[in-house]
């Protein structure tokens, strides 16, 4: 770990429908600072893949949405907040394979059903809210270390 690494960082992306060209952008952004600071590579990974799957969800399925990362030396928290319509049945919308993806989504290689599941098998702590007809929201944390 960085020696210097003592205070709170933070990092924000804002993030828009269907921008399939600047998607991955942040994940990518936040595995690179990750890497920077010296976490364990199972820690960059883990945080990274479930960045990546929540931030696809805000731009496959919302209006807008926000990446917000807290980064301290013990753990990575990571919210994801958008505005969109919301998830009517959690519970269904956790199973593996379940989407509401249009077809032209699909197509595209995108929205299989994976990325909640995906987000919840990588994460220390998970906790998803959401609001039909006004969004959703992710709170994930990735421990630093096993302890």
């Amino acid at each position: 770990m960085e020696e210097n690494f003592e205070q709170t960082i933070f990092l924000e992306f804002e993030l828009e429908s269907h921008d399939f060209v600047q998607a991955g952008e942040a994940s990518s952004e936040i595995r690179q600072r990750l890497k920077k600071l010296g976490f364990a590579s199972d820690v960059v990974r883990r945080a990274a893949i479930a960045a990546y799957e929540a931030e696809m969800n805000v731009i496959i399925h919302a209006r807008r949405g926000w990446l917000k990362v807290e980064i301290t030396p013990r753990q990575i928290l990571i919210i994801a907040q958008d505005e969109g319509p919301g998830i009517d049945n959690i519970h269904q919308a956790m199973q593996e394979g379940f989407t509401t993806a249009p077809d032209m989504i699909r197509e595209l290689g995108f929205g299989a059903g994976m990325g909640l599941p995906n987000i919840r098998r990588f994460a220390d702590e998970f906790n998803i809210s959401s609001c039909t007809g006004e969004g959703t929201s992710l709170e994930i944390i990735i421990y630093a270390s096993e302890g």
